[in-house]
Protein backbone atom coordinates (compact mmCIF):
# COMPACT_ATOMS: atom_id res chain seq x y z
CA UNK A 1 0.00 0.00 0.00
CA UNK A 2 0.71 3.74 -0.49
CA UNK A 3 2.13 5.77 2.30
CA UNK A 4 1.02 9.27 2.92
CA UNK A 5 1.84 11.98 5.50
CA UNK A 6 -0.39 14.81 6.11
CA UNK A 7 0.14 17.78 8.07
CA UNK A 8 -3.08 18.87 9.61
CA UNK A 9 -4.77 22.26 10.73
CA UNK A 10 -7.19 22.64 13.03
CA UNK A 11 -10.28 25.14 11.38
CA UNK A 12 -12.04 27.78 14.28
CA UNK A 13 -14.83 25.13 14.61
CA UNK A 14 -12.00 22.27 15.21
CA UNK A 15 -10.51 24.28 18.02
CA UNK A 16 -13.74 25.19 19.59
CA UNK A 17 -14.36 21.52 19.84
CA UNK A 18 -10.80 20.59 21.08
CA UNK A 19 -12.21 18.58 23.67
CA UNK A 20 -13.46 16.24 20.95
CA UNK A 21 -10.12 15.92 19.19
CA UNK A 22 -9.07 12.50 20.82
CA UNK A 23 -12.61 11.21 19.52
CA UNK A 24 -13.30 12.41 16.42
CA UNK A 25 -9.93 10.73 15.69
CA UNK A 26 -10.91 7.29 16.66
CA UNK A 27 -13.70 8.43 13.92
CA UNK A 28 -11.28 8.91 11.34
CA UNK A 29 -9.54 5.98 11.73
CA UNK A 30 -12.71 4.00 11.08
CA UNK A 31 -13.07 5.97 7.89
CA UNK A 32 -9.97 4.80 6.89
CA UNK A 33 -10.33 1.45 7.51
CA UNK A 34 -13.59 1.84 5.79
CA UNK A 35 -11.90 2.73 2.98
CA UNK A 36 -9.69 -0.05 2.93
CA UNK A 37 -6.50 1.71 4.65
CA UNK A 38 -5.20 2.59 7.83
CA UNK A 39 -4.07 5.42 10.05
CA UNK A 40 -1.01 3.79 11.05
CA UNK A 41 -0.46 7.22 13.29
CA UNK A 42 -1.25 10.03 14.45
CA UNK A 43 0.51 12.69 16.12
CA UNK A 44 -0.68 16.31 18.37
CA UNK A 45 2.49 18.56 17.51
CA UNK A 46 3.06 22.03 18.64
CA UNK A 47 3.99 24.16 15.90
CA UNK A 48 2.96 25.22 12.52
CA UNK A 49 0.79 22.31 12.16
CA UNK A 50 -1.57 20.87 15.09
CA UNK A 51 -1.19 17.37 14.25
CA UNK A 52 0.70 14.80 11.82
CA UNK A 53 -1.19 11.59 10.60
CA UNK A 54 0.78 8.78 8.53
CA UNK A 55 -1.56 6.72 6.71
CA UNK A 56 -1.78 3.89 4.26
CA UNK A 57 -4.33 3.29 1.09
CA UNK A 58 -4.35 1.45 -2.11
CA UNK A 59 -4.04 4.24 -4.15
CA UNK A 60 -4.09 7.86 -5.02
CA UNK A 61 -8.07 8.12 -5.40
CA UNK A 62 -8.50 6.32 -2.09
CA UNK A 63 -5.77 8.40 0.13
CA UNK A 64 -7.77 11.38 -1.87
CA UNK A 65 -11.28 10.40 -1.04
CA UNK A 66 -10.14 10.08 2.74
CA UNK A 67 -9.07 13.40 2.74
CA UNK A 68 -11.86 14.85 1.46
CA UNK A 69 -14.34 12.57 3.87
CA UNK A 70 -12.48 14.05 6.59
CA UNK A 71 -12.12 17.64 5.76
CA UNK A 72 -15.92 17.32 4.83
CA UNK A 73 -16.72 17.32 8.69
CA UNK A 74 -15.34 21.26 9.01
CA UNK A 75 -12.45 20.38 11.65
CA UNK A 76 -9.46 20.19 9.65
CA UNK A 77 -7.63 21.21 6.62
CA UNK A 78 -4.93 18.97 5.46
CA UNK A 79 -2.22 19.51 3.07
CA UNK A 80 -1.07 15.51 1.86
CA UNK A 81 2.15 14.43 0.39
CA UNK A 82 2.52 10.65 -1.05
CA UNK A 83 5.85 8.97 0.51
CA UNK A 84 8.38 6.71 -0.73
CA UNK A 85 10.38 4.22 1.62
CA UNK A 86 13.62 3.46 1.23
CA UNK A 87 12.35 0.29 -1.18
CA UNK A 88 10.36 2.46 -2.98
CA UNK A 89 13.22 4.85 -3.67
CA UNK A 90 15.68 2.31 -5.15
CA UNK A 91 12.53 1.51 -7.32
CA UNK A 92 12.16 5.00 -8.59
CA UNK A 93 16.17 5.78 -8.72
CA UNK A 94 16.24 2.17 -10.82
CA UNK A 95 13.99 3.91 -13.63
CA UNK A 96 16.89 6.19 -14.53
CA UNK A 97 18.77 3.45 -15.54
Amino acid sequence: MATYVALVNWTDQGVRDFRGTVDRADAVADVAQRLGGTQTALYWTVGPYDLVAISEFPDDETATAFALAVSSEGNVRTTSMRAFDADEMRTIIGKLG
